[in-house]
């Protein structure tokens, strides 16, 4: 099950991601990220969080369309999103992006990033997309498409990744390790539409951007 969950930060309305929600098979707005959906005129399955940033007219024009809205106090252990995450879990999904959950709270962006481990760990595909990236966490292989000239950086977020090899890049890499701190990684770009980042041991954030 394909499940696109929608937060309040950065969002651009732009025809992928559009299409990504039309594709999907459960929606989720994780509070204000409802007024996203509004002003794409599509409804999301569920509305969950403290619905401490969702407009009270946005929560009202969801409420008259008969949306689910699950209310949690605003005294809670979990972050709007992961409260998603758990949701999602529960219906069965089994590939989760995360929309409109990077922006100005460095915290939050960081937290959200972060929640890609635990979907990992989980043997959940996921990913963050904003207007400018696509984030992934990688735990043992990952297939990239992209364009030619298409910016692509692997940071390791763990002590040492080992058993680094890239492919399709225009700096390939085979068997390689890098410490955490290494800035070896980034801006590295597509010189194939395909490439393939694999370790064996470690755990490495891949970022797939555009200026």
């Amino acid at each position: 099950m394909n499940c696109i969950i929608v937060a309040s930060g950065n969002l651009l309305f732009s025809t992928g991601i559009k299409s990504l929600l039309k594709k999907a098979d459960l929606i989720i707005a994780a509070d204000g990220g409802a007024s996203h959906l509004k002003q794409m005129n599509i409804h999301p399955h569920f509305i969950i969080g403290d619905m401490d940033s969702i407009h009270q007219d946005t929560k009202l024009f969801f409420e008259k369309n008969l949306t689910p809205i699950i209310t949690y106090p605003s005294r809670k252990d979990n972050t709007d999103t992961d409260l998603c995450i758990d949701f999602a879990l529960q219906k069965g999904a089994t590939a989760i992006t995360l929309l409109g959950v990077t922006g100005t709270r460095l915290d939050h962006t960081l937290a959200n990033i972060f929640l890609l481990r635990r979907l990992a760990d989980l043997g959940v595909e996921s990913r963050i997309m904003d207007a400018n990236n696509e984030i992934y966490l990688v735990t043992d292989h990952l297939k990239l498409n992209g364009k030619k000239g298409e910016f692509l950086s692997v940071i390791p977020i763990s002590d040492k990744v080992t058993g680094l090899t890239l492919t399709g890049l225009e700096h390939p890499l085979e068997n390689a390790s890098i410490s955490m701190g290494s800035s070896l990684g980034i801006s590295n770009s597509f010189k194939k539409t395909c490439a393939t980042i694999s370790i064996a041991t470690g755990v490495l954030l891949v970022t797939k951007s555009r200026d």
